[in-house]
């Protein structure tokens, strides 16, 4: 055992989805051990993207339940989208890249913006 290893903190985090009987998400409930909010947590969607190294390339895993609206789904992924900017500069400091990125969620945002003004 190395020194580090006896200071390593652990921390989880789970999803329950509940499928109906063609597999398609009915509820989506997540849990983590860092989450300030005590119990588990409903949502309508989730988006989770793991790098495997070894083949060098995104797994990801994409759910979203029958309630989650169209006009909820794409701002869920233009926030996403936003967040993977910020997170791009944090890691790469390129802005270049990270900038392109909110660009094109600003000109997302707007659009949806329409999107919902034009349905009302």
């Amino acid at each position: 055992m190395k020194f580090y290893d006896l200071y390593m903190k652990n921390s989880e985090i789970n999803f329950t989805i509940d499928l109906d009987n063609q597999n398609v998400p009915e509820k989506i409930h997540w849990s983590a051990t860092d989450n300030p909010n005590e119990g588990i947590n409903d949502t309508r969607a989730i988006a989770i993207a793991v790098w495997d190294h070894y083949h060098r390339g995104t797994l990801k895993i994409d759910l979203w339940t029958k309630d989650m609206e169209v006009f909820d789904m794409k701002r869920f992924y233009i926030e996403i989208m936003s967040g993977i900017a910020d997170t791009l500069l944090t890691a790469t400091n390129d802005p270049v890249m990270s900038d392109a990125i909110e660009a094109v969620c600003e000109t997302l945002s707007k659009r949806l913006d329409e999107e919902m003004k034009a349905a009302k």
